[in-house]
């Protein structure tokens, strides 16, 4: 038997899939990270930990496992994206990875509100503290770097850590708001503008490239290729399938990427959305569009660990059926400002229309919620940018076992929500991906075997327009319009 060891970096830890040679998930296992709160409310991540996770997990799939390490072909990584980590030329952090989530670089995106159209039109990206380029500008600005130093996202860190090769792939580039998406090259107008020099970035090479060998620290027989990188959204929407424009997927994690596969040409938005590479394959570029909401499962984190609702996910799904359902309780969690397709970096979290008989399991409802109505947002921009039709919508993430929220979704977009039955699809996406660049599996016949649930909408219009009213009445509030 032959295997594809497939490494999924996100924001809560790090996991590992043994992919067997048909394409099957022989074992996983996981290690999570810290996550570094500050005062000020700064959210970092320790990059050296991380690095240690991930040399961890692969330790622990071949203990679990006892294969041949020899058998072996190839390794996929995809990663957490926007997170940004400064390290010197001894591979020594300088700083805490500052997290996609992390805030701190507002000022320095208002700072730039001037430049914001020719860096949205270079980039696709809205201006945002959201983005790498201000983070970067943050670091430089608050660590005064010295000598020769390096930035990069997630992936390029794990590269250069794993195998000395300072490479990231063409979908990470393309989040960091310093890449020149139309010519595929870091933009000189933009490093200029950030003042991020050339030499502290990576390659930008393709998304099925050789990005080097490695043994993971001596553990396995001998050095094997990384085959494939992708960030974790772009490697969501290659796992399911969704390789023709017009296809949709919505991954839940801590956040939640939206995206729509638009195909080999750019598109820009006119709704808030951001126009990123799908990835680049074989010298080909295909383009999304994608939105980003910063709070999907960390609204249920945050019931639990914060406001010691819920003792365990399983709790959800019953509090939101037994809550009144004439309740009309909407949660707008703007913790971090509203993303996607508002952007607005002051918004501030809120509760809109409770009334004296608001309790637990209406704040438990309006809060799970939340996360179909911010997806909803998004699908509409997108349907409105494309001039598609948006005929169903792929689903994938731990938020998706929640079946009261997947049939809520499917009531507010009004449109199928396939639930696949793989939850960890960007690990599958960068596995099969890197499976098929060596040769191991054939495309067509890997993706031949997804399963999906199908929650179609139950809801009659009135009902949909009161809950979407309810929704746009807290967003207008919130919003001061």
């Amino acid at each position: 038997m032959k295997y594809i060891i497939s490494i999924d970096q996100s924001t809560q830890g790090t996991k590992a899939l043994l992919l067997d040679e048909n394409g099957k998930v022989v074992k996983r296992r996981d290690r999570k990270h810290r996550q570094l709160i500050s005062e000020e409310g700064y959210v970092s991540h320790d990059a050296l930990e991380i690095y240690g996770n991930t040399v961890g997990v692969v330790k622990d799939l071949i203990e679990v496992t006892g294969i041949d390490t020899r058998d072996v072909k190839a390794i996929g990584i995809s990663n957490q994206r926007e997170t940004t980590v400064l390290w010197d030329e001894k591979g020594k952090p300088l700083a805490d990875a500052v997290v996609w989530q992390c805030n701190r670089a507002k000022d320095i995106a208002e700072d730039y509100q001037e430049y914001a159209e020719e860096i949205y039109n270079i980039s696709g990206l809205p201006l945002s503290p959201y983005f790498p380029a201000c983070k970067m500008k943050w670091l430089i600005d608050h660590c005064k770097p010295q000598g020769k130093f390096f930035f990069g996202t997630i992936d390029t860190w794990l590269v250069y850590k794993l195998t000395g090769n300072y490479k990231t792939d063409a979908t990470n580039a393309s989040r960091t708001q310093l890449f020149d998406i139309h010519e595929g090259v870091w933009s000189p107008y933009l490093l200029n503008l950030f003042g991020i020099p050339m030499e502290a970035l990576p390659e930008v090479v393709d998304s099925n490239s050789n990005f080097g060998s490695t043994d993971f620290d001596g553990l396995l027989a001998e050095p094997v290729p990384i085959l494939t990188v992708l960030g974790d959204s772009h490697a969501a929407l290659y796992g399911q399938g969704c390789h023709s424009k017009g296809q949709v997927k919505t991954t839940l994690g801590t956040g939640s990427s939206i995206m729509m596969n638009i195909g080999r040409e750019y598109q820009k938005s006119k709704n808030g959305l951001a126009t990123s590479l799908a990835w680049k394959i074989d010298g080909v570029t295909e383009y999304v569009f994608e939105g980003n909401i910063n709070y999907a499962g960390a609204v249920i984190t945050w019931l639990s660990e914060d406001l010691k609702m819920i003792h365990s996910i399983s709790d959800l799904e019953p509090a939101c059926r037994e809550a009144n359902p004439e309740d009309s309780t909407v949660l707008v969690p703007a913790f971090s400002g509203l993303s996607a397709p508002y952007w607005d970096n002051d918004a501030k979290a809120m509760f809109y229309g409770m009334s004296r008989t608001t309790g637990r399991n209406e704040i438990i409802k309006a809060t799970v919620e939340s996360i179909a109505y911010q997806i909803t947002d998004v699908l509409n921009a997108m349907a409105s940018d494309s001039g598609l039709n948006i005929d169903k919508v792929k689903t994938d993430g731990g938020p998706s076992n929640n079946t009261y929220l997947m049939q809520f979704l499917s009531n507010m977009v009004r449109t199928n929500v396939c639930v696949s039955s793989q939850e960890e699809l960007s690990a599958i996406g960068v596995g099969y991906l890197a499976g098929i660049t060596c040769g191991l599996y054939d495309k067509e016949e890997i993706f031949c075997h997804m399963e999906y649930r199908t929650y179609q909408r139950q809801m009659d219009t009135e009902h949909w327009k009161i809950c979407m009213d309810r929704w746009y009445d807290a967003i207008h509030t919130l919003l001061g319009k």
